[in-house]
């Protein structure tokens, strides 16, 4: 039996998890159908060819070796793999070396005149072992959900890496933006600044860099956080260097959600739940177990303590059938199983919640390039529309507060513009993230 178990343990290998049902995610991603179905996608690129602005990549390489949140995911990975380890060696005997020397004394005689007289010596030096051999695979299973435990680790890191990456990037690009606003605003109060009559415009532009000041300030403090930095300066280009990515429409398979973190941990979970209820039922059967084994040498004295007379060997095994416990191991199974069903509705409802992230940027993002145009003509219109009036002006056919209003209208539009790239940008960012992109 002892052979037989070591050959079906040996067969057993903790890291083929179970099988879980596979989602449907027909149509999970909507109005896609009229993009490419290919399986490259903005996720596989790395963040380094994603990101191509320099100082941004200088910031995210800081933030991934300084953020105390991925610093702490690394070290549960640490904490897992070493709960791994001994679910593993759980498999294997527990052996020992050591000695032991036995001195017993016993009294003697009727009226106890000999007492403590009487005693034995036993000195033992060799090698003893315990274990419980894996007959119905339940040691395996229990490796099995530490390995899971330990991919789900892993999965928690990288949800964190696309996190930090992602919200460093949007970080920057708003920085980025609330600083090109402030350059407009102080450009809108010189224009107003000439005219006497029109002052309350004046002070309405001047009100707004204060707001936009404390905004950069704000903006700086919580990117230098992301990245571990004290709160500073940041280094930064222009909202103007930065280009939209053109990739983000060429198509999104349902099944590249399954790169997601958050998908594959609520597989993991799953997987986890299967093994779980294995063990469960693995309790119902017997249970072998080698409780002690030894071999070495035992005698009374250290003379000739090595000779082939003096080895001694001692085995105790127990076959264990639970009698009296059968409830409460069917209330664990039914835990299990309860358990078992809970992760498979977590990880559908994961995975649809995913779908409807995707759906939502990609139409996001389609709605926000619609209005690039349409800005376009409403710029070309408005600073047409300063000129014109401008002119009038001259020929004493209009006043300054026509001017002016045609300014402001046009720094407003300017204003909505640079909105819209950063709309576009924050799109990007978002859908990158949402596609499980930037482990790479």
């Amino acid at each position: 039996m002892v052979v037989l178990a070591l050959g079906v343990s040996s067969c057993r290998s903790y890291q083929n998890l179970s099988d879980v049902p596979a989602p449907d995610t027909k149509n999970l991603i909507r109005d896609t159908a009229g993009y490419a179905t290919d399986t490259i996608t903005i996720a596989n690129i790395p963040w380094k060819q994603y990101f191509t602005d320099s100082k941004l990549q200088q910031l995210i390489t800081e933030g991934l070796q300084n953020n105390f949140n991925l610093r702490i995911a690394v070290k549960r990975i640490e904490e897992a793999e070493a709960n791994l380890m001994m679910a593993k060696a759980a498999n294997l005997p527990y052996a020992s070396v050591g000695a032991q020397i036995n001195h017993t004394r016993t009294s003697s005689g009727s009226r106890g005149t000999d007492v403590l007289g009487y005693y034995t010596n036993v000195n033992q030096l060799g090698f003893s072992a315990s274990w419980e051999v894996d007959l119905w695979g339940k040691l395996n299973s229990q490796a099995k959900v530490k390995y899971a435990s330990y991919l789900y680790s892993t999965e928690n890191k990288n949800l964190v890496q696309t996190t930090l990456i992602a919200n460093i990037a949007n970080a920057y690009y708003t920085l980025m933006t609330y600083e090109t606003m402030q350059s407009l605003m102080t450009a809108g109060q010189q224009n107003a600044a000439a005219v006497e009559q029109t002052k309350a415009l004046l002070y309405s532009t001047q009100l707004s860099i204060p707001g936009l000041e404390k905004l950069i300030r704000q903006q700086e403090n919580a990117l230098c956080v992301l990245i571990g930095r004290k709160p500073g300066l940041v280094d930064r280009s222009s909202i103007a260097e930065q280009t939209v990515s053109s990739h983000l429409l060429d198509g999104v398979p349902a099944q590249m959600l399954a790169r997601r973190p958050d998908v594959k941990q609520a597989e993991l979970s799953l997987r986890s739940a299967y093994s779980t209820v294995d063990i469960a039922k693995a309790s119902f059967y017997p249970s072998l177990t080698i409780s002690s084994a030894s071999l070495g040498f035992a005698t009374g004295g250290f003379s000739d303590f090595f000779k082939p007379a003096n080895i001694a060997a001692n085995i105790v095994a127990g076959l264990t059938e639970p009698l009296f416990s059968k409830k409460q191991l069917k209330g664990n199974l039914k835990i299990a199983q309860a358990q078992q069903e809970e992760a498979l509705l977590t990880f559908q409802s994961t995975v649809l919640s995913a779908g409807q992230e995707v759906s939502d940027i990609l139409f996001g993002y389609r709605c926000s390039l619609n209005k690039n145009e349409n800005r376009n003509n409403q710029i070309n219109s408005l600073t047409k529309s300063v000129d014109y009036t401008q002119d009038l002006l001259k020929a004493g056919e209009a006043n300054y507060t026509e001017v002016l209003s045609a300014q402001r209208d046009l720094l407003s539009a300017q204003l909505n513009k640079v909105n819209d790239k950063l709309e576009q940008l924050s799109y990007g960012v978002s859908l990158y993230r949402a596609l499980g992109g930037g482990v790479r």
